[in-house]
Order: structure tokens, then sequence, then C-alpha cells
């Protein structure tokens, strides 16, 4: 089940810094994302600056853990915006904005690949570790590490696995949607998405296998 799949638990151990139900909450009294691209086609310069606001953070959290690389994601970020920004002349309302967006930034990535012909080398990626106030060093150490080995499972899953977890997790992309961004079906899509979740739910269980 969907459901039992994005109850990752990730709970336990934050990769992220904002989950998709959040994400959901906090736009339910804004305008829709397409009806701020019509608005954008029509000249509403401040509607980009709005839908890009929404979508910066998780856009360039997905593109730097697909690359595992900062360059590489700074540079594929700045191209899926460019790339945004001459659509806005043809936008029609085909699919929801989400799966527009990540599929550009998905074949930005691809293309990148391609055109460098190598693969992007890993770098370390700094958790994002916001401590409570009354948490004691023990907790927020163990948190740091938890993050840093779902990172590093992150970083071993096979290309295509990964890409369906981020389009879930990040996105907040349903699996039909996953498949229409990835160009697969639904049953690969939640195939790959099971398989991820798997892997980074016993490289939490087990931290010190190897889960290849």
């Amino acid at each position: 089940m969907l459901q039992d799949i994005a109850t990752i638990d990730l709970r336990r151990a934050p990769l992220f810094s904002r989950g998709s139900l959040a994400y959901a909450a906090s736009m339910e009294s804004k305008p829709a994302d397409s009806a701020l691209m019509f608005r954008y086609r029509d000249g509403d310069v401040a509607a980009f600056e709005e839908l890009y606001s929404r979508h910066k953070d998780s856009v360039y959290r997905y593109l730097l853990r697909m690359s595992r690389n900062h360059e590489t994601a700074e540079d594929v970020f700045q191209e899926v915006w460019g790339k945004i920004i001459k659509a806005r002349e043809n936008y029609q309302r085909t699919a929801k904005f989400t799966t527009f967006l990540y599929r550009v930034a998905h074949n930005c990535f691809i293309d990148h690949v391609r055109r460098t012909k190598r693969h992007a080398s890993s770098t370390d990626l700094e958790p994002e570790i916001h401590a409570d106030p009354g948490e004691s060093p023990e907790t927020i150490t163990e948190r740091a590490l938890a993050r840093r080995r779902l990172e590093a499972a992150l970083a071993r899953l096979p290309d295509e696995q990964r890409d369906a977890f981020l389009l879930h997790e990040e996105a907040g992309l349903s699996l039909d949607q996953i498949a229409a961004v990835t160009g697969s079906n639904r049953e690969a899509s939640k195939s790959r998405l099971r398989y991820a979740v798997a892997k980074l739910r016993a490289a939490i269980d087990e931290p010190g296998e190897n889960h290849e």
C-alpha cells in the first residue's frame, strides 16, 4: 500500500526538513500552483516569485540528493528554473504543476549526466539538524548519526530507486505522478519506491550492515 510506503519514518531520524503533509497543509489557503503559472504567463512576475518560493527548497534538495554534488545541483537548479521561465508562454494545465516541475527537474538532471558523461561524485551533505532547546547532547548526536546513516544509504540506492524515493518525499508526488515524471509506469514506480524504503529502513535498524 502506498500509505504504508509513505510512513518511512524518517520521523525517527528526519532526513528532510519538511514532509509532504506539512507542505500540503501550508498550501491550503493559497492560490494553486497552476493558477500562479497562468498569472505569470500573463505577465504577473510576483506570481512566479511565489511559485519559486514555494518549490525552490524541495527542488534543490531533490537535485542535491540525486547528484550528491553541490556544484552539479546548483547548475541543474538554475537550468530547471530557466526552463520553467521559458515554458510560461506555452504552459497548459495537462497535469499538476508539481508533476510538470519535477519532470523538468528529472530531465535536466538526466541531460546533465549525459552531457558530462559521468555521474556526479559523492560529497558530504551536511545534516539539517535543528535541535530543540530541551534536547540533551546525546539525543542531538544520536539524531545526527541516524541522519548520516540514512544519507549514506540513500547514496547507495540504485538511481531509479533513489529518484522514486526523492520524488515521493521531497515533492510529495503520488505513484502515478512519479511514473509520469520518470517515463515509467505505476507498478514499476511502486516497486522502486518499496525497495528504496526497505533499504533505508534496514539502514536505520542495522547500521553496521551493508545494504546495497
